[in-house]
């Protein structure tokens, strides 16, 4: 092991936690506390420094990450001698049809937490409504994936739904239609035939529908298309699959295997050994024998201790190990006190393997704090009805209001340009320093904008803009004025010719 002089660990993460992922369903239906599938990053890794920010670029020829910036609009680099990319997958909607729009992703706590959220306020608005037809589609809840994710959604919400349905006067249970669409001829591919089709049976017993040799093609705010052409009337889409890699990982020039980075048995990145490591589904990692490693937990965690070896290896100029491992077994919970597993080759299913399914991960879970919240929520979820409280958070627009008194910053010569502002009310200066010179160079009043070039040219601001009197100011992201501008030519064109009227001023 390391001793703590020999090195200086930094942990890049956009949350604060970490996510206990194989039981985010059991946060839909209630089964599990909000934020008892979670533990502190601090607690975790007391050794490391971590940093809360999103990686935006890795440079690998110069050794350097770039991360999003924080209250202040600058971005942060980080110099690294040893990089370990472990960045995951995401759900790629792209190109498909209506999909990033009206598709809800299941990976985070996120988007647990919003798909209970829509659930709930679905059964209100059904429990309300007269229109027949409305009602079908709010009663209609859809999963796009047969695997261990999908098969697991589809089966807390479904057991969620039927039992809270109880609470609403107005909803006969046989209206409520949960729908599984997978695109090969058995569900959970990854376990053994026998087993995939109990896990079916067990299913549809319950009252789901399950669409094999079947894909979702498209989707709107009323219904999901199939590739077979079939529609689905439904207000509810979430989407298991596809997988594809972060932007910011298929934007590097690496070797890629089937849409992963490549990487060798020591789980180097191919043209970076001894300098760049990966662990995770990120990785077209493969066991000795040559097998895709599954993503799951159990590989991740191993592959985890063979690059850390590794690294020390590095170091301290000692022999780098394999990664071999091929796997102890696989689990996939049913809900309703039914399981499907496949452990050392034995094969199980009904409620043995449910309850081996609890108990291991239970075990698996860290910190004591944790087990124990969570066996008290499974202990209690035996006793009570499940909980229907609905957590409504507003988003945030991409467009707000801000207020300014006199002589305050807007933005600072250099910070990234990430905004479009329009003064509604008082005045404001902007300044530009030049070799240590600072001048004035305009004064905006009312109805005028600015931020728009940095924007436009994707660079740092180019001056800073000071409150002259109490100023309000709406602020507009990137992203929106991208998206409108993209949307709307002439909304384009105005920014553009104010920014060359701006840049032609002497």
């Amino acid at each position: 092991m390391l001793r703590p002089e020999e090195a200086s660990i930094s942990l890049v993460n956009r949350e604060n936690y970490w996510v206990y992922q194989p039981l985010l369903p059991e946060v839909v239906s209630g089964s599990i506390g909000l934020t008892d599938t979670v533990s502190p990053i601090r607690r975790l890794c007391p050794r490391a420094d971590l940093v809360m920010r999103d990686v935006e670029e890795i440079d690998l020829q110069n050794r350097v990450v770039t991360l999003s910036p924080g209250f202040r609009p600058r971005k942060t680099q980080i110099h690294y001698d040893q990089l370990v990319i472990a960045l995951g997958n995401v759900t790629n909607l792209l190109g498909m049809s209506g999909l990033q729009e009206h598709a809800m992703p299941f990976r985070t706590l996120a988007d647990a937490i919003r798909l209970r959220n829509h659930m709930i306020h679905a059964l209100e608005e059904a429990d309300f409504e007269t229109d027949v037809e409305l009602r079908k589609k709010l009663l209609t809840f859809v999963v796009a994936g047969g695997g261990f994710s999908g098969v697991e959604v589809i089966a807390e919400l479904n057991d969620f739904v039927r039992a809270v349905a109880k609470s609403y006067p107005d909803i006969p249970t046989n209206e409520v239609r949960c729908v599984l669409v997978h695109s090969g001829k058995h569900i959970l591919p990854e376990m053994v035939e026998g087993l995939a089709v109990f896990a079916e049976k067990v299913l549809r017993d319950r009252g789901v529908e399950i669409l094999l040799n079947d894909r979702l093609d498209a989707a709107t705010s009323e219904m999901a298309k199939l590739k077979s052409g079939l529609q689905i009337p439904t207000k509810t889409i979430v989407s298991t699959v596809p997988s594809a890699l972060p932007p910011v990982l298929e934007s590097l020039n690496v070797p890629k295997e089937k849409g992963r980075l490549a990487v060798n048995e020591h789980l180097e990145l191919q043209g970076y050994e001894g300098q760049v490591w990966i662990v995770g589904d990120c990785g077209a990692i493969k066991t000795a024998s040559g097998n895709p490693v599954p993503p799951t937990a159990q590989h991740a965690v191993r592959e985890a201790k063979t690059v850390a070896h590794n690294i020390r290896a590095v170091i301290r100029g000692t022999t780098r190990t394999t990664f071999t491992f091929e796997g102890l077994g696989k689990l996939a919970s049913l809900g309703h006190h039914s399981a499907v597993a496949d452990v050392f080759g034995i094969r199980i299913s009904g409620f043995f393997a449910w309850w081996l399914w609890r108990t291991i991960y239970l075990l698996k879970m860290p910190g004591w704090d944790r087990k124990v919240r969570i066996a008290t929520d499974w202990f209690l979820d035996l006793l009570f009805p499940p909980e229907l409280v609905q957590l409504r958070v507003s988003g945030s627009s991409g467009i707000t209001q801000q207020h300014f008194q006199p002589g305050e910053v807007i933005f600072n010569q250099g910070d990234i340009g990430d905004s479009v502002y329009a003064i509604q009310e008082g005045e404001c200066e902007v300044l530009r320093e030049d070799n240590g010179v600072t001048q004035t160079v305009a004064v905006l009043g009312p109805a005028s904008f600015f931020g728009e070039m940095a924007v436009l040219a994707d660079c740092s601001r180019n001056a800073t803009v000071r409150a002259l009197t109490p100023v309000r100011v709406l602020s507009m992201s990137k992203s929106d004025f991208e998206k409108i501008s993209a949307t709307v030519p002439a909304f384009a064109s105005v920014f553009t010719d104010l920014a060359k009227n701006r840049t032609a001023r002497p």
